[in-house]
């Protein structure tokens, strides 16, 4: 509930509504969600505490395994597609198989990681995400 109190706090624009799509890029920037200035990082996956611009306060962040998730699935599937064509066409070794499929693999989730965690968080930002709450009912 704190978390949903210090959002709804900082995420009142100050100037023009911001669309999807501007938060969109913002967070492939890897940039601040509320300014689109600041960085959001301070090492490769590891976030800043406030952003050095506009002073947005991190702490409301979670995006969880969400971007893990979604980099595990597309990733997955052009791995596995490539080289279930490849045993098909060619029958290497499974040595060259090792040797193919395994940067490949890196590259499919390391690369796009960090873009993908920023683009969630500022997608969350965006639509004011917060925990899920239980609703007192009348008996």
């Amino acid at each position: 509930m704190i978390k949903y109190a210090i959002m709804n706090d900082t995420a009142a624009p100050s100037g023009p509504e911001i669309t999807v799509l501007q938060s969109a890029m913002r967070g492939l920037a890897c940039k601040c969600p509320r300014c689109g200035q600041g960085k959001l990082y301070a090492g490769f996956l590891n976030l800043a505490p406030a952003c050095d611009r506009c002073g947005l306060d991190y702490a409301f962040i979670d995006s969880g395994d969400g971007p893990a998730i979604f980099i595990i699935m597309l990733a997955g599937a052009i791995v596995v597609g490539c080289a279930l064509v490849v045993e098909v066409k060619y029958q290497p070794p499974f040595w060259l198989h090792a040797v193919l499929w395994l940067p490949l693999i890196l590259a499919t989730t390391l690369l796009p990681l960090r873009s993908m965690k920023s683009l969630l968080i500022a997608l969350q930002f965006h639509h004011k995400a917060a925990p899920g709450r239980l609703i007192d009912r009348a008996k």
